[in-house]
């Protein structure tokens, strides 16, 4: 109940304060130019937005102050910290979007051209970028004072610890941004050869991209370095946010850049080919390509070197293992795709040739070579140097390999290939079978059939081969794996002390289903048993009042929380605790480390973590789309 009515006030007095900001900055604006634009209507729309929004916001932000200042679990909830971090997103990014679209179109006016041409605010004039500036700065700064006090007086700063983490990261990125299409305006006008008199457009993208770079840069250094030097804090290290945000722009700039590079490769081809293409025009289809890859390709290189530190640094070798292999297998799917789909076309302009004598080279066949040989020679090379090695680590008899090949990465690509192959496959079958049966039934033909059928056959024989080599590599991991699996569990002692109630056979039962080849000892009662064991499993209640022998025990010991006298576990009895114990056994029995759950962990990192992953995918999806129009262009 009072998640939900924290939710309703901060999220009205977010909605109100910026109603009443932007009304101010409109009435103030009115008031300052020489001829108000639009009249009464915009003066009367600013009075009406600070009217009605002050007391609204007033209301619910001093129920806010006062619920913070009576109840510490208000103070410091995740909902205030998003709250009080929102509201400098909210009015930092317009302070250096206005910052921007003011130098932008003075840069423009210093090189006579007009300033509508401007990225942003084409149409605005000083006096408005500095009326924006000064109101959301004086917000801005309001709200900053709130923050650090709370900072000051927090019970438990977790939860702002995790929005605060989340507030860098996202403007780390904003800059990066400006940065990165900074300096891809710069290096487009670079490429741009303009005619005889004019040049407008290229000197329209070098103001553009030097605003950027000016306010960009500055920006990413300093919100940058602020998260580099917080890594001293254990947990900012570990962070999951930071490897997400490692991962997306080390794959983004990756991706980008084998795009740009087939792109490149495309044009190059063309011209090799004899596409006459003149000189100015050939190094301004160059340019587009360079001009994105190269600087994408500089944050893959330097973000993919943090992203490799960050992974060294987890003190755990199967963790880190793990986490690279992650990255390995994307980059891996995406040489593997983008080859298949380059011997497809190279095979199609195959059968094009010989099946379509009248087929013109320039208009229709030239493009489509070069766009088959351009997306092969991308994507094949890029297959091989990855999945080679992660291949030979697969088939490493040690325990190195048995972890790769049991990894849930391994096998979700696995078993991707698969599926691509088989609903591939049964699609080109699909339309062979139809255009076969067409043929029969109304025994005449189209002037395509055999181009048709041949393209439809290569397809499905390509298929084919995709699904029988993964095919043949999921089956060499399984007779791998048996075999090391059967071997580890066998040689893992596991002692059960059953003190009765049952629990020594539920734990029996979930080892015999999770670990079925691990030897296992249920000893009744507390009495010390014979023999040598790896693990011990037993009952909470009895951990607590435990004989020597367990107590002196050098094994790694289990204890499974149970209903027993005056006992009450804190994070309750876990009606799974039999299956999870047996799941750990299982992990310790093949070598895994057990990493323990973060005790505590606050559900506002749900929102969090979400708020991250959309605005990640949003900055991913940018860039494809980058790269997307590259490829269209």
């Amino acid at each position: 109940m009072k998640t939900v009515r924290r939710l309703y006030f901060y999220a009205v007095a977010l909605i109100s304060l910026e109603v009443v900001l932007w009304g101010l900055i409109g009435l103030l604006r009115s008031i300052v130019r020489a001829s108000v634009g639009g009249g009464a209507d915009a003066l009367a729309r600013a009075l009406a937005l600070i009217l009605v929004g002050v007391p609204i916001f007033l209301v619910h932000w001093l129920w806010a102050q006062r619920a913070a200042a009576r109840d510490p679990e208000e103070q410091s909830s995740g909902l205030r910290a998003l709250f009080l971090y929102g509201v400098q997103l909210g009015t930092l990014v317009p302070v250096v979007q206005n910052l921007l679209a003011a130098l932008d179109r003075g840069l423009l006016v210093a090189l006579r051209l007009d300033a509508y041409r401007a990225m942003l605010g084409g149409n605005q004039n000083l006096a408005d970028n500095a009326i924006a500036i000064l109101m959301n700065g004086v917000v801005a700064a309001y709200f900053w004072t709130v923050l650090r006090g709370e900072w000051l007086r927090l019970p438990d700063c977790e939860d702002f610890a995790d929005v605060r983490r989340l507030y860098r990261y996202l403007w780390m990125l904003y800059g990066l941004l400006m940065v990165v299409f900074g300096a891809q305006q710069l290096l487009r006008f670079l490429f741009y050869i303009p005619t005889d008199t004019l040049g407008e457009l290229g000197r329209e993208t070098a103001a553009n991209g030097v605003a950027l770079l000016l306010v960009g840069t500055p920006l990413w250094v300093y919100t940058w370095r602020i998260v580099q030097e917080s890594l001293a804090d254990p947990a900012e290290m570990s962070s999951r946010l930071r490897l997400g945000v490692l991962y997306i722009l080390a794959l983004g700039g990756v991706i980008t850049v084998l795009s740009a590079g087939g792109t490149l490769l495309d044009v190059l081809i063309r011209r090799l080919l004899g596409e006459a293409i003149p000189a100015p025009e050939l190094v301004q289809r160059m340019g587009g390509p360079i001009s994105i890859g190269l600087p994408l390709g500089m944050v893959w290189a330097y973000f993919g070197v943090w992203l490799r530190r960050h992974i060294e640094a987890a003190g755990d070798p199967i963790r880190r293992e793990g986490m690279m292999r992650l990255y390995n297998y994307l980059l891996s799917a995406l040489g593997l795709g983008a080859a298949f789909i380059g011997l497809a076309m190279l095979i199609s302009f195959g059968v094009d040739i010989l099946t379509r004598p009248d087929a013109v080279w320039g208009d229709a066949l030239r493009p489509r070579l070069a766009g088959a040989l351009a997306t092969l020679a991308v994507g094949m090379p890029l297959w091989l140097i990855i999945w080679r090695p992660m291949q030979a680590q697969a088939l490493d008899p040690s325990e190195a390999g048995d972890h790769a090949r049991q990894s849930i990465v391994r096998k979700a690509y696995l078993y991707l290939a698969l599926f691509a192959a088989v609903i591939g496959g049964m699609s080109s079958a699909v339309g062979l079978v139809f255009n076969l049966i067409r043929a029969v039934l109304t025994g005449s033909v189209e002037s395509n059939f055999l181009a048709n059928v041949l393209n439809l056959a290569q397809l499905l024989i390509l298929f084919i081969f995709l699904l029988l080599y993964h095919l043949s590599v999921l089956r060499g991991d399984g007779s791998f794996t048996a075999g090391a699996l059967a071997a580890k569990h066998a040689a893992f002692h596991v002692l059960v002390v059953d003190p009765g109630r049952g629990f020594g056979d539920s734990i029996a039962s979930a080892l015999a289903r999770h670990a079925p080849g691990l030897p296992v000892t249920v000893q009744a009662g507390a009495k010390k048993p014979a023999g040598r064991f790896d693990a011990l499993i037993l009952p909470g209640s009895l951990a607590i009042d435990a004989p020597d022998w367990i107590r002196t025990f050098t094994g790694r010991q289990i204890i499974v929380p149970d209903e027993a006298g005056n006992l009450v576990w804190a994070g309750g009895i876990n009606p799974q605790g039999a299956a999870q114990a047996a799941q750990a056994v299982r992990q310790l029995a093949e070598g895994e480390e057990l990493r323990p759950q973060a005790a505590g962990s606050s559900k506002w990192m749900i929102v969090v973590y979400a708020a991250a992953g959309l605005f990640g995918l949003e900055v991913l999806f940018m860039i494809l789309a980058l790269g997307i129009s590259l490829i269209a262009r």
